[in-house]
């Protein structure tokens, strides 16, 4: 995705006296918005955003204005994306680093049958239902 590593940034912004000339040069080593990293997504994997947004599970508008960056998602609401883009635990983590939230902890209960439900390679839909069995909330309503 880049071309120059996380350390060979940080030599040149430390070794660069304006850091408007460091942004200028580097721009395109610069992680992108969120709402553009998820549709990068859908362009890598081949899938349709409408198909996405049908399988999330909450209202439509909402994720569209996620997906066109109007809107910020909640953690729930990336990781509800996350499971109708069917994205594996390290694909899931990694979206959630992006997205600025917490991954997924095995010691926090939720999180752990969150990542059971991703290693099952479960549906949003099927997630809810796991998560209502044990008596947590649901991803999204």
């Amino acid at each position: 995705m880049f071309d120059k590593d996380t350390t060979e940034l940080f030599n040149e912004l430390k070794k660069d006296s304006s850091i408007k000339n460091f942004l200028e040069s580097n721009q395109s080593e610069m992680k992108l918005p969120l709402h553009e990293y998820l549709n990068q997504l859908l362009r890598d994997k081949n899938l349709k955003k409408s198909k996405v947004i049908d399988q999330v599970g909450f209202d439509s508008t909402h994720a569209y204005h996620i997906f066109s960056g109007l809107k910020k998602p909640s953690r729930e609401s990336l990781i509800a994306i996350a499971r109708a883009m069917e994205l594996n635990l390290d694909e899931t983590q990694y979206l959630l680093r992006y997205g600025n939230f917490g991954i997924l902890y095995p010691r926090n209960p939720r999180d752990a049958i969150l990542i059971s439900a991703i290693e099952k390679n479960l549906s949003v839909g099927k997630t809810n239902e796991l998560l209502e069995s044990i008596g947590e909330k649901v991803l999204v309503k």
